[in-house]
């Protein structure tokens, strides 16, 4: 029988912010509190008939109504944990523990490095947590909303009512907890913030690592079982050196690879792709959660959620380890650069600008209408930093390609007259996004061994790729963007007037060794009008397909790794759309079986010749035989190993065949033919060496040996010493 005790009032006011779930802290008076001789145990339960307190000894401890749906009552003894047992009008009892009788589920170290900006795990305190709290299995919630006067969590389990689910502040930083008992993975759920003016909105959570499927915009509580099987990948990993070993670079978009095939389902067809054609690592473009399908996924709102549209976290997870079983690399776009202006995401999270910079002249981005994270907070930058381990280590990613480096680099990126606020010095440089992009690097190869990151930059920022310890970015590699536009500019001459623009093809080796280099060909040089790499070729189809196969194996050879968009390893004769699949039909044709061979001999060539990738960072594993014969469009170079071991390689970009041609080399004796992209069985015209040539003792050029050559066209060659 419980004691009767006159319990102490509370002011009309505070009643009304609990009843109303508008209370700040109403932990401070929910749940069981100490008073003389006992404790007070106070619920909400709206419209409830009666409301028993059942303690963990079994005592029953009738509450009384005290006002508005609030109750209260009096448990002598020391404290004990309880259960609710509510009755209604239809007389079924409700029983449930009271969210309000626990402690805090965010610890004071977590909020301590939250506060410093520095949690480098924040995904395992924020968001939603399936987990057992004080022996209570449950759901665990907290957001960071700092300008929110309350905070509450509504989702399908009340109804997206969260009046009874009203969250406490924890500290001055922002940062609101609510531990729910019950809640289990798949129940759907928001946040609802009350903003500094009084209205209420209802936001995703941006830490939340499961979301519906889209257009559907609700945070899903998950958990993830995934037992990982690729420790051998991730010790082999962790020994090498990520910026100097062969890196081949398929980049795909999951959704239309082929259509309708999710996480689970594309891995085995992806690993027999892959293995087939040869390339070591592939390249998604971005996997976290987005609202826009037509986005690319560029446009993120679930920075720490893998979307929906193809499956379970622990699907993603699958798919990254049977690559990895299967002794492919996993890089993925990532993009903290931008977000868009989603009213249920991220744009003004609590009323206020809270991830976004507040002036839209820094805050804004008018080239793709998003908004600009805020780069100089301490916890929009913590938030970002984590976000780049959460991928590397939950999802055992071995790199990140970071987007539109560029954007964030410069402050008045895409703006015109003034409208952009200089830097503390009146510069242009954005120094918060340098000291971010250093930061999340650092941190990034600091934390995971053998990992790389890889900046999308199109401008000659110096340093990206240089030791943040020397004032670099600390990116392990950069794309080579200038590369890519010259080189696509001269092939995309007709032969006849390729020799008046000679220096598009050679002038990247000016500045080879000014950065670590990637050699791209992406997405975005296939969409928007511009065709497909196919398409872009002059000539006949015979003449468009033998001018690919010449600039693939002139980019496979150049210093530098190299990534190569879906379908354009075949010939896709159509420009890509995440609307549909690739154009696998025109595989039925041999032309394109042929040039497809081209790809996968060249990326079994690469990846056994050290000479082709040891050296891509040093001026010793490149060195020019010929880089001026426009007359010929012809280019010649030596590829060095750190063995003394040269391939040497020789393109014709002209559209007839070029010979007897002389040239020097470094060695007498048997050169084979290693590759020759004008062979038959990868549809050129058979013309060439007979599979080796003899250069002979006689000097030539300034090299000590020599030999003529058969150059076919629109084609290259590579030759390798026969060593006896």
């Amino acid at each position: 029988m419980a004691e009767t005790r006159t319990l102490p009032e509370l002011h009309p006011g505070l009643i009304a912010a609990l009843v109303d779930g508008s209370h700040p802290r109403p932990h401070e008076t929910l749940g069981q509190h100490a008073v003389e001789g006992g404790f007070v145990i106070r619920a909400l339960r709206p419209l409830a008939w009666s409301v028993t307190a059942v303690q963990a000894d079994g005592t029953r401890i009738k509450l009384s109504h005290l006002a508005s749906g609030l109750w209260h009552g009096f448990a002598a003894g020391p404290g004990q944990a309880y259960t609710l047992e509510t009755t209604y009008d239809n007389g079924s009892p409700w029983i449930t523990d009271d969210p309000y009788r626990f402690v805090p589920s965010v610890g004071e170290v977590d909020l301590y490095l939250w506060g410093q900006g520095r949690h480098e795990q924040l995904w395992k305190v924020f968001g939603a947590h399936y987990r057992p709290h004080e022996g209570v299995e449950g759901t665990s919630f907290s957001v960071w909303a700092p300008h929110a006067t309350a905070a509450r969590v509504v989702g399908e389990f009340n109804s997206w009512t969260g009046v009874l689910y009203a969250m406490r502040r924890l500290d001055d930083n922002g940062v609101w907890e609510l531990f729910v008992p019950g809640i289990t993975p798949g129940n759907t759920y928001k946040f609802e913030l009350r903003t500094a003016e009084g209205n209420w909105v209802t936001r995703a959570d941006p830490m939340a690592r499961h979301t519906e499927h889209p257009p559907a915009t609700a945070s899903v509580v998950g958990e993830t079982t995934h037992v990982w099987d690729d420790a051998a990948w991730l010790t082999r990993r962790g020994a090498s050196d990520p910026h100097n070993i062969p890196m081949s670079i398929y980049e795909m978009h999951l959704g239309s690879w082929r259509p309708g095939l999710g996480y689970r389902e594309v891995a085995d067809q992806l690993i027999e792709y892959l293995q087939a054609t040869g390339f070591t690592h592939v390249e998604f473009m971005p996997l976290a959660e987005h609202p826009f399908g037509g986005s690319w996924g560029y446009q993120v709102t679930g920075y720490y959620a893998p979307t929906s549209r193809f499956g379970h976290a622990d699907d993603l997870k699958y798919l990254i380890d049977r690559l990895h079983q299967a002794d492919i690399g996993v890089i993925m776009d990532w993009v903290p650069g931008h977000f868009p202006k989603d009213e249920w995401a991220l744009a003004n999270f609590d009323g206020q600008p809270v991830y976004e910079h507040s002036d839209p002249r820094r805050g804004e981005q008018p080239d793709w209408g998003t908004l600009i994270f805020n780069f100089g907070d301490s916890q929009v930058r913590n938030f970002l930093v984590a976000n780049a381990l959460y991928w590397l280590e939950e999802f055992h990613i071995d790199g990140l390609r970071v987007d539109a480096v560029a954007s964030m680099l410069y402050l008045d990126y895409s703006r015109e007259g003034d409208n952009w606020l200089p830097n503390k010095y009146g510069g242009r440089e954005n120094l918060e996004a340098i000291s971010f992009l250093q930061e999340v690097n650092a941190t990034a190869y600091k934390r995971n061994a053998g990992v790389i990151m890889i900046a999308e930059e199109s401008t000659s920022w110096g340093g990206v790729t240089a030791a943040t310890s020397g004032g670099g970015l600390g990116f392990g590699l950069k794309w080579n963007m200038g590369w890519m536009h010259d080189t696509l500019q001269y092939m995309q001459f007709d032969p006849m007037y390729r020799s008046h623009h000679h220096g598009d093809i050679t002038f990247s080796l000016l500045y080879q060794y000014t950065e670590n280099f990637l050699l791209p060909i992406s997405h975005d040089e296939v969409v928007h009008g511009k065709g497909s790499l196919l398409t872009k070729m002059p000539g006949d189809q015979w003449q468009k397909l033998a001018n690919v196969r010449a600039y693939l194996a002139f980019m496979w050879a150049h210093p530098g790794k190299q990534l190569l968009f879906m379908g354009q390893e075949f010939g896709q004769p159509s420009e890509w759309s995440e609307q549909r699949g690739l154009d696998w039909w025109i595989l039925d044709q041999p032309v394109h079986q042929g040039l497809l061979a081209l790809v996968s001999q060249m990326n079994a060539l690469y990846k056994a010749e050290p000479a082709l990738w040891e050296q891509d960072n040093t001026p010793a594993g490149f060195e020019w035989i010929e880089g001026g014969d426009a007359a010929n469009n012809v280019v010649s170079f030596l590829r060095w190993d750190t063995d003394g071991q040269p391939i040497a390689v020789f393109m014709n970009f002209s559209g007839a065949p070029v010979g007897p041609y002389r040239t020097g080399l470094p060695f007498a004796g048997t050169w084979d033919e290693l590759l020759n992209t004008d062979a038959v069985e990868y549809g050129g015209s058979g013309v060439g060496n007979y599979g080796s040539v003899t250069a002979t003792d006689e000097p030539w050029a300034g090299r000590p040996a020599s030999v003529d050559l058969t150059l076919p066209p629109l084609a290259g060659l590579w030759l390798k010493l026969r060593r006896s």
